[in-house]
């Protein structure tokens, strides 16, 4: 969240309008909408009713403002950082910069085999599970489609079989042990998240399914969801 106040009066009556307390969240997501919050201070640092209209700050439509009065907002150009201000009585916000972001469209395991076999040991650990967050941008030419990976996209792991929680946890680093059955990770600058299943002791399950669900800021579940893998223990 970004808070951000404009001075307009020096010393004086306390009583007046002085200052725009600015708060909005640094990003918004193609297809989710944006409501920034201002609120009018007086001398006395209290909020006074005041009517606050929101604009763009940008000769380029990066964002575009709906309403005017409750600063909904959304996307129109995706990739950059547009600016909104708030005005009121006199008064103007210092611009609040907030960056576009693409909407992922695909999800997808990247490897080919979606299946690991781990030979039983005293610290059994598989593979990494790794899946990547991208958009799919198409060609207007009618030629192969751009896939540009999307980075700091949550990704959710989840444990599904067995059922009961106990002998096998996810880790994203080999020193932890804790018992993890859900997870949230993040899209590294690659698009890429990952997890690790390690078998804590017994019994031994004869093989773990870990489900991989993204969403959009929207709510949306990310086309590709869920991928699933397999990890299966041998001796």
């Amino acid at each position: 969240m970004a808070a951000l106040a404009c001075n307009k009066f020096g010393p004086g009556d306390l009583n007046r309008f002085i200052a725009l307390d600015v708060r909005a969240p640094d990003s918004l997501e193609e297809y989710d909408t944006l409501i920034p919050h201002a609120r009018v201070l007086d001398g006395h640092g209290d909020s006074v009713a005041a009517t606050i209209v929101w604009a763009t700050a940008d000769s380029t439509a990066i964002l575009t403002v709906l309403d005017s009065l409750t600063g909904r907002t959304v996307v129109n150009r995706t990739g950059q950082t547009g600016r909104l201000v708030a005005r009121s009585n006199g008064l103007i916000s210092n611009p609040v910069s907030i960056r576009t972001l693409a909407a992922a469209d695909t999800l997808f395991a990247t490897v080919a085999a979606t299946v690991d076999t781990v030979a039983l040991s005293a610290d059994s650990v598989s593979d990494s599970l790794t899946v990547e967050v991208a958009d799919t941008i198409k060609s207007a030419s009618g030629g192969d489609s751009l896939t540009v990976a999307l980075a700091g996209r949550p990704v959710v792991y989840s444990i599904t079989y067995p059922a009961s929680s106990g002998p096998v946890t996810l880790v994203t680093n080999d020193s932890t042990h804790n018992l993890v059955t859900t997870d949230t990770v993040t899209t590294g600058v690659s698009g890429i998240a990952f997890v690790k299943v390690r078998l804590l002791g017994s019994p031994v399950p004869d093989s773990v399914v870990v489900k991989t669900i993204a969403r959009r800021a929207v709510g949306d579940t990310v086309p590709g969801s869920p991928a699933t893998f397999v990890v299966r223990f041998r001796p």
